[in-house]
């Protein structure tokens, strides 16, 4: 299932379920079919975001490891193969979309 994030100031953006369900959960909001992010709720989600990107990257960065495609053989604790994309460039798209709404004052909503 795809996700379509949507906003007055900006074009839509497109994700796959599991990475816009990843993203809306580290923004504080439940992964619902359908939501709204208002202008006045950007600058928390922002925040969030950002600070999730760093977690994720002083973790990385702790554990001797790089996003480069010579960990992609790697498999997560649980068994899982290891996404090359890092959190930093799976939401760099969505953080640029909140930003351009938040200076416009627009809200994102999504639908699934």
């Amino acid at each position: 299932m795809l996700y379509k994030f949507k906003s007055r100031a900006t074009a839509d953006l497109i994700l796959l379920e599991p990475h816009a369900k990843r993203l809306l959960e580290l923004a504080g909001k439940e992964a619902l079919a359908q939501g709204i992010i208002t202008a006045a709720q950007i600058p928390a989600t922002i925040a969030a975001l950002e600070a999730a990107v760093l977690e994720e990257e002083r973790r990385l960065a702790e554990a001797g490891q790089t996003a480069d495609a010579e960990d992609a053989a790697q498999q997560e604790p649980d068994g899982r193969e290891r996404d090359t994309v890092t959190l930093r460039q799976r939401a760099a798209p969505f953080i640029d979309m909140l930003r351009r709404s938040a200076a416009e004052g627009k809200d994102v909503v999504w639908g699934a």
